[in-house]
């Protein structure tokens, strides 16, 4: 063998390790997608985020260890290693990693239960009361203050009538 095709050998195998970089970058999205809901919108960032980083991924590898130059194993190797990510490694990972999101967002949430219990009952106990005194409260002075506008207006009229009579 020569130096040559122990090259083109290595580098298939690069790019047989970056379809599976790729393979793997696309089950990221799709364990997003599986474990949260996602409107149309954020799903159609997610693939264009999905391109961007998988054209990255290859134009990197590219320019790193093969000059820039474009040769046709390295699109094999590349669709290669994301037959081989998606056939043997696929499924276990987006199984595995969905439970384990699952599980973590069931402990959140029972987190949350409990350190909203004692300030929901917090609420109920001492907020919600104080709420309900302090608007009647509020209420009982904006009455006040109505009346009290009311009595000035009515003072003013008659005034205003007094000083029509007067001339």
């Amino acid at each position: 063998m020569n130096v040559e095709t122990i090259n083109q050998a290595y580098l298939f195998l690069i790019f047989i390790l970056n379809g599976i970089l790729i393979g793997t970058v696309f089950d990221v999205f799709r364990i997003l997608r599986k474990s949260f809901n996602t409107p149309n919108f954020v799903t159609y960032i997610e693939d264009i985020l999905f391109w961007i980083i998988a054209a990255l991924i290859i134009m990197y590898s590219l320019f790193v260890f093969n000059n820039g130059k474009f040769r046709a194993y390295i699109f094999i190797g590349i669709f290669l290693g994301i037959a081989i990510y998606m056939l043997f490694f696929s499924k276990f990972i987006v199984n595995i990693s969905v439970k384990i999101i699952s599980f973590v967002k069931k402990i959140i949430s029972v987190i949350y239960k409990i350190v909203s219990y004692p300030i929901s009952i917090l609420y109920k106990i001492i907020i919600k009361p104080l709420f309900l005194i302090f608007t009647k409260a509020f209420n009982n002075i904006a009455k006040f203050a109505k009346k009290i506008y009311n009595f000035k207006s009515k003072d003013k009229k008659n005034e205003i009538l007094q000083n029509k009579e007067g001339f």
